[in-house]
């Protein structure tokens, strides 16, 4: 039982209070001072890598109708921007030209850590028989992750109060990343990767995975992003490359056993979408975002930039890196853009 009462029952199979009644972080709990000592020592080049795409990528909005490129701006009025703004105007003496902007940003559109509150689920937590909207470790929806609505009745400010993406960063995301490359062996095209096939690739590329690794999958799908230009095809793109089977059991108890601390694609939402639809009533769209965010608190990373460290990874017979990749510390959101570094 959850000695603050927020839940008496929790999701099968979950981790809820393993790591403590309010803990926020999840198996990024896993990544201990050892954990990144070990990560460390996969270092032997010094070698660096940025996966991430450029912010404005992949241009338009086909790949989520609600998340737009951002837009940046210089500070101040639009007839006065501080933009070679030249300080002499303001003091003769001065000879310094200045430039400051701004950004809006949708905070998932490009390469990002998916937090805890992104994703939840009716659950009956009680044990009453009364399913209620809540998150990982039994955070609430209008309490603990306040929408606008609830904000403005309660009088607070609206964001994810606990389970934000700010947890992660405060905590650092450092630690030991491995690469399967799911590109070679099924192509280009959009295959359903399922625990079968993921073992078959991961046997044949000699890749191990520890506890409190973080599994980078390469599909080649931000490749075929970066050919569009900024126009992005999504009837392309929705038949291209490989992406995990949310719906296969197997796979999503691998994912537990396995103890991974976070799941990185270069794809869009890691998994399948739309997923196979069940004869059940009660089922999850995005199984896999279920799986990992409500139940096990794994973050997932989507859209990362992985061409080049994997073929990297490829000449020089390795998979495994130092990976750090930490999210804004921005307290409230549900997810953020990162621009991670693989070091060799």
């Amino acid at each position: 039982m959850s000695s603050d009462r927020r839940w008496v029952r929790r999701p099968e199979g979950s981790t809820w209070g393993d790591f403590g009644p309010d803990d926020e972080l999840g198996r990024l709990n896993l990544i201990t001072p050892d954990k990144v000592r070990a990560a460390v020592a996969e270092v032997s080049e010094g070698r660096t890598f940025c996966l991430s795409l450029p912010l404005d990528r992949p241009g338009g909005n086909v790949l989520n109708v609600r998340r737009v490129p951002p837009v940046l701006k210089p500070t101040g009025p639009d007839d006065n921007p501080r933009f070679n703004a030249m300080l002499c105007a303001d003091d003769a003496c001065f000879v310094d030209v200045v430039c400051d902007d701004k950004v809006e940003i949708c905070l998932q559109y490009s390469t990002q850590w998916d937090s805890f509150a992104h994703v939840g689920a009716l659950f009956d937590v009680s044990g009453e028989g009364r399913p209620e909207p809540v998150y990982y470790n039994g955070f609430r929806a209008g309490i603990d992750i306040v929408g606008p609505r609830e904000a403005a009745e309660r009088g607070i400010a609206p964001g994810a109060h606990r389970l934000g993406i700010q947890n992660a960063a405060a905590h650092g995301v450092q630690g030991r990343g491995v690469l399967v490359d799911l590109l070679s062996p099924f192509g280009t095209d959009r295959h359903l990767v399922g625990y079968d096939d993921l073992m078959r690739a991961m046997e044949a590329q000699g890749v191990s995975v520890e506890e409190a690794d973080i599994l980078c999958l390469y599909t080649g799908f931000t490749q075929v992003i970066m050919g569009m230009g900024g126009q992005p095809d999504g009837a392309v793109l929705a038949r291209s490359c490989a992406a995990l089977d949310g719906r296969d059991a197997r796979l999503l108890q691998w994912i537990a056993d396995s103890r991974i601390s976070a799941l990185v694609a270069d794809n869009y939402a890691v998994e399948q979408l739309p997923a196979k639809r069940l004869a059940s009533n009660a089922q999850a769209s995005m199984p896999l975002h279920h799986h990992c965010l409500f139940k096990l608190g794994v973050p997932l990373g989507e859209l990362w930039w992985l061409a080049d460290l994997a073929a990297h990874l490829r000449a020089a017979g390795r998979n495994r890196f130092l990976l750090t990749a930490p999210p804004l510390r921005l307290p409230g959101a549900v997810g953020s853009p990162v621009t991670p570094i693989a070091t060799v």
